[in-house]
């Protein structure tokens, strides 16, 4: 394969210019290629790159407890860690992109990856500030130990809603760029119908599966209300032959809002975790959470749905 070849699948494997991030482009994207075409030639499948790509990111959650000397070295081994595991997060993506490899299945293990490694991140912060006690209220926390925990969980929930969000509103936009076909917009009506055409007997494992992702794609539809109004216009009008003009429309108002998507994916919020921890003041990861990105998202939220409101009027 040559150069030129190499660089041709290299940019099949991306989801779109519009939606990638320039950390990722630098970064995560060629590293996670690499390891795409090195499984490729392995027979590995993406969905066991991503279970790989659990234990990478839980193993270096559980590392950041470790708040004093002699193992303090052990943080920037756990950060690399998810470093790693974040290059399989990006290659699983990529590889099945590449050899087509797609499954629902694989979409919902892929996005619940992220929740392990969180949940190990999370639980390390919350045991750290209990018995190090190694900053500005690290005293405080060993002494209030409710306190940490309260502020952990309702961190924990801002950032599955986070994530849900930005994660909607990237597939919304792949909708227009790319149509059905690029992108991974469901529908809670869609997945009902499904969902009620599998019997329990023999698919317990994938009925209960499919009840979740159910529920999750409803909880962003409950924030969505002028989204799915502009969903329904389109389908009521044009059916699934929108016009090129207005998909292209949409597209260039949504296309300013991939920078939050982004933003309240990974990235943003693993740098400011990375800081908190090498600071030794890891409850401002939590604080971060809670303040900066939860106005992001309320932000992102009003502007998208501002934006399917004008959109609905001009199809009317």
């Amino acid at each position: 394969m040559n150069f030129k070849e190499l660089k041709q699948q290299y940019k099949a494997s991306l989801k779109s210019m519009d939606t990638e991030e320039h950390i990722d482009l630098a970064f995560y994207r060629p590293m996670g290629f690499a390891w795409a075409i090195l499984f490729a030639k392995l027979g590995v499948t993406p969905n066991w790159v991503t279970i790989a790509s659990i234990f990478l990111g839980v193993g270096g959650g559980i590392l950041l407890y470790f708040g004093a000397e002699p193992y303090i070295w052990l943080n920037y081994v756990g950060i690399l860690l998810i470093i790693w595991a974040n290059t399989y997060d990006s290659a699983d993506g990529q590889l099945a992109r590449l050899t087509k490899q797609y499954s629902r299945i694989g979409r919902i293990l892929d996005g619940v990856s992220g929740d392990f490694w969180f949940v190990a991140i999370y639980i390390a912060i919350v045991m750290r500030e209990i018995h190090f006690g190694d900053n500005l209220l690290g005293d405080y926390f060993g002494s209030h130990k409710w306190l940490i925990w309260v502020i952990a969980v309702a961190a924990g929930v801002c950032h599955a809603k986070q994530a849900a969000m930005a994660d909607y509103y990237r597939q919304f936009h792949l909708f227009f760029l790319k149509g059905e076909e690029g992108s991974e917009l469901d529908s809670t009506d869609q997945l009902t119908l499904e969902y009620d055409a599998v019997p329990w007997k023999g698919n317990f494992w994938k009925k209960v599966t499919m009840y979740f992702y159910r529920n999750y794609t409803s909880n962003q539809e409950v924030m969505t209300r002028n989204m799915q109004a502009l969903r329904r216009a389109l389908k009521e009008r044009y059916g699934k032959a929108i016009p090129q003009d207005f998909r292209q429309s949409f597209r260039l108002k949504s296309l300013p809002l991939m920078k939050y998507t982004n933003m309240l994916s990974f990235n943003t919020r693993i740098i400011a975790m990375f800081l908190s921890v090498i600071f030794k003041m890891p409850w401002l990861y939590f604080a971060f959470e809670l303040v900066v990105l939860n106005a992001m998202m309320v932000y992102m939220v009003l502007r998208h749905e501002h934006i399917c409101k004008k959109s609905i009027n001009e199809i009317s």
